[in-house]
């Protein structure tokens, strides 16, 4: 049993999670130093991430530390407002544009590839303030930075994320576990997600037709989320864990790599029921123009999941109403066989990635596929392996 030669092994993280160095050298504020500052009583133990593990100051010591251990590659995220400290093109922090230049010069040097993603969550404030990415034209922003970023970095990063975990992301404007916690439920979530989708489809445009040619790199998104298995065999909870994965997966993956585009049919018809049911005359899920379909549909390159646990699904309702969870009619659970891990919400489903991979198969063809996140958690100090090696082990 041995992995194909082109199989890559990497590591990963993101900017806000790594990085430290908040206010360092002109960077801006984003919506996480935001949050965690104004109310430290957002996360449980008051942490932040202004300095954690300080990668800004010593990111040569997490590359000799990469390298050593045999890693071929390195994913990581851009601070946009590193980069940019009020999101916008017209002030450019040149501190920022240095460091990820040498961070991605110090990574070839080791043979390292770098697998840059250009937004992991954390939006610059000034942005937010606009509305963040409720307001459409936050993709227009986007498309400028990334425009500044390929323009500098693409001659040497060759693998591209445009956006990363979307449902997260717009999951920060339709409840309150994610920055910007706008806690617009049912509402917001989709708003959001629909810009994120049209941001994704402009800079993937924007690469394919200025930089691809000549910079000879791929480009797509990273998908998240947990996969939907049914409780028993009966078609009620068979038909109940195929409206979780389309509302789970297919919200961002149905528009740009499915054959038709556009959102899942199952997702249109419950929240456009769900929504005249409400006495609304339109749907709280907004709607792409036939020339909008076109344009998202197919862009991509490769498909990045992250992927960490499972679902069991049964037809039920949770979650607030209106909201997304409750849309997709599905009450999930856990098995109490399914051994825990160093969090509560992760579980260790060793064969729900094999599913989730064969679902995506069946979905959108054979796809090129990065499996972008993944991975066990251990909250002790002495790593014994039998953990992780049963989270990826299927009997």
């Amino acid at each position: 049993m041995k992995f194909p030669k082109h199989f890559i092994f990497s590591t990963a993280s993101a900017a806000y999670q790594i990085e430290g160095g908040w206010n360092e050298d002109g960077k801006g504020e984003n919506i996480w130093d935001r949050i965690v500052h104004s109310d430290p009583n957002y996360i449980q133990d008051h942490s932040n991430a202004d300095v954690t593990c300080d990668s800004y100051h010593k990111y040569k010591e997490d590359i000799k530390c990469i390298r050593k251990i045999g890693f071929k590659a390195y994913r990581f995220s851009l601070s946009w407002a590193r980069i940019l400290p009020t999101g916008d093109i017209t002030r450019i922090n040149k501190n920022g544009i240095k460091y990820y230049m040498d961070l991605i010069d110090e990574l070839i040097k080791n043979d390292i590839q770098p697998m840059v993603t250009l937004y992991h969550w954390d939006l610059p404030q000034t942005l937010q303030n606009l509305g963040g990415w409720l307001n459409p034209i936050i993709a227009d922003y986007f498309e400028d930075f990334a425009y500044l970023v390929f323009s500098i970095y693409g001659n040497k990063v060759k693998w591209w994320i445009t956006i990363n975990e979307p449902s997260c992301i717009a999951s920060g404007y339709g409840g309150v576990d994610y920055a910007p916690a706008m806690h617009l439920n049912g509402i917001g979530e989709y708003l959001a997600g629909h810009t994120l989708i049209k941001a994704h489809a402009k800079v993937y445009r924007l690469y394919e037709n200025h930089f691809k040619s000549a910079q000879k790199g791929k480009i797509s998104f990273a998908l998240n989320g947990a996969f939907g298995m049914p409780v028993s065999e009966s078609e009620e909870d068979v038909m109940a864990a195929e409206r979780y994965n389309q509302f789970e997966f297919g919200w961002f993956a149905h528009p740009i790599y499915s054959n038709t585009g556009d959102y899942p049919p199952v997702m249109r018809d419950t929240v456009d029921r769900n929504s005249a049911g409400e006495g609304r005359r339109f749907s709280r899920l907004p709607s792409f123009t036939n020339e909008e379909i076109e344009f998202i549909k197919g862009t991509y390159d490769f498909i990045g999941i992250n992927h960490y646990t499972s679902r069991l699904c049964t037809t039920g309702s949770e979650g607030e109403n209106p909201s997304r969870s409750r849309d997709t009619k599905v009450k999930t659970s856990v098995d109490p066989n399914w051994p825990p891990t160093g969090v509560s919400w992760n579980k260790v489903v060793p064969e729900g990635l094999r599913k989730l991979l064969n679902w995506l198969k069946n979905e959108y063809g054979n796809l090129t596929v990065f499996i972008t996140e993944n991975g066990y958690s251990d909250n002790t100090t002495v790593l014994h392996d039998k953990g992780r090696i049963e989270y990826y082990k299927v009997s």
